[in-house]
């Protein structure tokens, strides 16, 4: 199954301005900022990274879950229901991305 292309361009819109690198791996399309992923568009939708300290916050919104990868739940992560990402709500889950990702140090 393919990545949802509609989705991956919104985000390059929104991302590419601010210096963010779109590149396919993993299936999809992963938005990497200074060599750190922090935004992937795959087959079931859009994952993004919230660190390991906003989970709980994270999974508190409306259309959010933990990403699990290979039966695992991978912290700092989760995938969103496409259904919820109108564009602001895209803009702000983004944004969180944006901030959580600026943290770490560069690759």
């Amino acid at each position: 199954m393919a990545y949802d292309e509609v989705l991956a361009d919104r985000v390059r819109e929104q991302l590419e301005p601010e210096g963010v690198a779109a590149k396919k791996m993993f299936g999809g399309i992963t938005f990497m900022l200074q060599g750190n992923a922090l935004a992937n568009v795959y087959e079931e939708g859009l994952m993004v990274r919230v660190g390991p300290d906003g989970m709980d916050d994270a999974l508190a919104r409306p259309g959010a879950r933990p990403f699990v990868f290979r039966g695992k739940e991978q912290k700092g992560w989760v995938v969103l229901a496409e259904e919820i990402l109108d564009d602001d709500v895209l803009e702000d889950w983004l944004t969180w991305a944006m901030e959580v990702t600026a943290e770490l140090p560069p690759k």
